[in-house]
């Protein structure tokens, strides 16, 4: 049998945040076509990395 890769795991992040902020966050991805989680993972990916957001 071949061996397949692993999904990735996922974590579940819970934060407080502005309703507002949020709001007007989760409103421009989706008029930017783009999921609100893939946008923060990609933050944190880059700050891992570089230690810059």
């Amino acid at each position: 049998m071949a061996a397949t890769a692993p999904n990735p795991q996922k974590m579940r992040v819970d934060y407080n945040i502005d309703r507002k902020i949020y709001d007007d966050f989760v409103k421009n991805c989706s008029r930017k076509g783009f999921a609100p989680q893939v946008i923060v993972e990609k933050f944190m990916k880059k700050f891992n990395e570089t230690g810059q957001i």
